[in-house]
């Protein structure tokens, strides 16, 4: 499995990564375990997780991905192995269970979540925390229009990287990014950083797929100047571009199915963007998911993609994803199906 760096830190991580937020709704522990044990053996090092999980957020699912990590790890002894990434939860109506209600990035937040992260996960450090969303108003999770509040009360980057600076001095933290994160958030964080001789991002999980390529407007030359360097998810737009939910399919136990919340990528044009996508990888012999897959892991921005699976077929089919390389005849296909939609699923 090719590494890629991991901003500057000097330690890399592996092109595919494992995200693992279904375990605990869709996936029993036992399924969990079995892809984690498949992963690895497949040279896939690099992990996902976040104190949320799993989906769709609820009391029930709140941090019960992290306890199938954590047992896991307690049954093989292999947490030396993983390079561990979990997240942190900003503020939002859906989380009255996390906290009192009252989740923040600020130092009492960020030290009682790491330590919650940690009793879970069994493990005495995360080497990525991130920064699940911004504690301020922006577009993300499919939102447009952006609204701004002057009268907003969101923690400063400074107050926040502080917090996180305590936690990488104490050991319980390695390394520090940002997720579903602004041009603007990206460029604060990193400039409070160096101003201040705080923890520098190395990361930004935004994102990245052939129905949502908003990173390459402005977040792109970001990642290249200040290495800090993509992690991107829904790569298959939430299974969207394997074509499972055309036609108003919703197969029973997918995330649609699940989930009661609309999909960010059930939009006018994503389904005929997906059915031409789906068209091109099937004309020069490809699996679709493999060649969304691909082609995410072909971006010069991208550290690592990270896939989700419900089956040991879909995890199977993901992984391999990162042996296909495209020819510049489906790069081209790709590029004219997106000139004619555009990012239909911001």
């Amino acid at each position: 499995m090719e590494q890629r760096p991991l901003g500057r830190t000097g330690l890399d991580v592996t092109a595919i990564c494992l995200g693992t937020m279904t375990w605990g709704t869709q996936n029993t522990e036992a399924e969990g375990h079995a892809q984690m044990d498949y992963a690895l053996d497949r040279g896939v090092t690099f992990w996902d997780t976040a104190e949320m999980y799993s989906v769709p957020p609820t009391p029930q699912s709140y941090g019960r991905t992290e306890e199938i990590i954590g047992s896991w790890f307690a049954k093989t002894g292999k947490r030396n192995q993983v390079v561990l990434a979990s997240k942190i939860a900003g503020p939002g109506a859906h989380l009255a269970h996390v906290r009192d209600g009252k989740p923040r990035l600020d130092a009492k937040n960020v030290k009682a979540a790491v330590e919650a992260s940690l009793k879970r996960l069994r493990t005495d450090w995360i080497d990525l925390y991130q920064l699940h969303w911004p504690n301020r108003q922006v577009n993300s999770f499919g939102k447009l229009g952006y609204a701004h509040d002057e009268a907003e009360d969101f923690i400063a980057p400074e107050e926040t990287l502080a917090a996180l600076a305590d936690e990488v001095k104490a050991g319980r933290i390695r390394h520090v990014g940002l997720s579903n994160e602004t041009p603007w958030g990206l460029m604060r964080y990193v400039e409070a950083s160096d101003r201040a001789g705080l923890p520098r991002p190395v990361s930004i999980q935004n994102p990245y797929n052939l129905l949502n390529r908003s990173f390459e407007i402005g977040l792109a030359e970001c990642a290249h100047r200040e290495e800090v360097g993509l992690l991107g998810y829904a790569p298959l737009a939430a299974a969207t571009l394997t074509g499972k939910y055309l036609d108003g399919q919703v197969p029973p136990g997918s995330r649609r199915a699940v989930d009661g919340r609309k999909s960010r990528y059930d939009t006018l044009n994503a389904e005929a963007a997906t059915r031409r996508y789906i068209a091109l990888a099937r004309e020069h012999g490809l699996d679709p998911a493999q060649m969304a897959i691909a082609y995410a892991l072909s971006r010069p921005f991208m550290t690592s993609v990270i896939i989700g699976a419900t089956s040991m077929d879909q995890l199977r089919t993901n992984i391999a994803a990162a042996d296909v390389t495209l020819s510049p005849e489906v790069i081209q296909g790709i590029d004219a199906i997106h000139t004619a939609y555009p990012s239909p699923c911001p």
